[in-house]
């Protein structure tokens, strides 16, 4: 398809998602508790998205290829290896942002 509203049932279904390294599709799907392959984009410029890429990397949460080893990576990897990732906790922000402005 070329465009939906929205990815959240797909992503409900699915057994594994791959996916370029958008901070919401990756969030998305991780706390969905999904395994993620995140194939990176290289000729963005500032990509972002590799940072975040390798940063769920390193956390274990999700495998990084580049398109030209997304062959490889489907074939090599191992879901059991993947650490689930830890839950949002919107409320520590908000408590920062009420201590930054005197709210408390």
């Amino acid at each position: 398809f070329r465009f939906k509203d929205s990815l959240a049932e797909d992503v409900r279904r699915a057994d594994l998602v791959i996916s370029h390294a958008g901070a919401g599709s990756c969030l998305e799907t991780l706390e969905e508790g999904k395994p993620l392959v995140v194939v990176i984009n290289e000729k963005l410029m500032d990509n972002h998205q590799l940072e975040l890429a390798k940063r769920l990397h390193r956390g274990g949460h999700v495998f990084c290829c580049n398109c030209s080893t997304l062959v490889e990576t489907l074939q090599s990897m191992d879901l059991s290896t993947l650490k689930p990732f830890p839950p949002g906790q919107p409320e520590k922000f908000a408590l920062f942002l009420d201590n930054v402005f005197g709210f408390q």
